[in-house]
């Protein structure tokens, strides 16, 4: 998701096809003075065995550095290069585990340029480990056309599992589990996101949807306009220090958050799927369509609603139905 980076790399170190795999690891890393293939963890060096040619897609941590597998950190010390989607986020786990692989920057703004360099190498035999910038790669990131490229030219996809915000935020707000969409970012002005939590309103499951935290109070009370008063949790720094989750309804934290500075940090919202909703009135067609004749359809579906009770999307909707009749 943070697409800036500090560092450059060289396109022509990715062209043709790759070098052989033990000479690279050996001249990369032990000018690091690193010990070729190698990682530390409990204070214990070891050396990680080689991985076999292909894109092995690593999960990372999303904030607590000890949230890595074994299998996670052998990979990237085995690896011939580190896919990332910001190496300066990357070198971080990667000073901290002792890996001295070469990372290659990889993210929305040069995709397109680095690509066929990454495709290039990896028909040329080479072990590339894609990460992203904190959990699992390709939610949310541009890793997905890299991916469905390699799959295209018969290359090799591993997934090494691990950390996931989505999930991570999903086992703690308290809402149903077993079926849950994952929306990522919603539109940033206020009108398309409407009409997005509009579309997404029926989905029976629950909605899991990323957001800065500079838009996440306006975010919230679009979504209470639009869904009404569902349980809902908010997700902050999950596995830091700081972790935080707030649970209520959504009017209710919509309010909380609106009404409190901006907060710090990664955010999830999750909102419970719809629940039992008051049945239809049998007057709905006829108060419709006496508040037809005078007022347009969205004042008149917002009129009906506030008497009957009945959901505002549903009103309207029917409204716009019996406008399209009367033409």
């Amino acid at each position: 998701m943070n697409a800036g980076n500090a560092d450059r790399f060289d396109h022509r170190a990715l062209q043709g096809a790759a070098p052989q795999r033990g000479k690279t690891l050996a001249r990369a890393k032990t000018s690091a003075g690193e010990k070729p293939g190698a990682y530390t963890a409990f204070g214990l060096r070891a050396e990680a065995e080689p991985i076999r040619p292909g894109l092995h897609v690593v999960a990372t941590p999303i904030g607590n550095l000890g949230d890595i597998s074994f299998r996670a950190l052998a990979t990237l010390a085995a690896a011939d290069a580190i896919v990332a989607e910001d190496t300066r986020v990357t070198k971080t786990l990667l000073a901290h585990y002792g890996i001295a692989t070469p990372l290659v920057a990889y993210h929305e703004h040069n995709a397109a340029v680095m690509r066929p360099h990454l495709l290039a190498r990896l028909t040329g035999g080479a072990a590339l480990a894609l990460v992203s910038d904190a959990g699992t790669p390709l939610i949310s990131d541009p890793g997905f056309k890299l991916v469905a490229d390699a799959l295209a030219q018969n290359i090799a996809v591993v997934s090494v599992p691990g950390a996931s915000a989505v999930l991570a935020a999903l086992v703690v707000a308290g809402l149903p589990t077993d079926r849950f969409f994952f929306e990522g970012f919603l539109p940033q002005k206020s009108a398309a996101r409407r009409g997005r939590i509009a579309e997404l309103s029926a989905i029976p499951g629950t909605l899991v949807i990323f957001e800065s935290p500079r838009r996440v109070a306006e975010t919230l009370n679009d979504l209470a306009a639009v869904l009404g008063p569902r349980d809902a949790a908010i997700a902050r720094e999950l596995t830091k220090y700081f972790e935080t989750v707030r649970r209520g309804r959504l009017p209710d934290l919509a309010s909380i958050v609106s009404a409190e500075p901006p907060p710090k940090g990664e955010i999830v919202v999750l909102v419970g799927p719809p629940g039992a909703e008051p049945p239809v009135q049998p007057d709905l067609d006829a108060r419709l369509g006496k508040a037809l004749e005078a007022h347009s359809v969205k004042d008149a579906a917002a009129v009906v609603s506030a008497e009957t009770g009945q959901p505002r999307r549903k009103v309207y909707a029917r409204a716009i139905e019996l406008s399209a009749r009367q033409r």
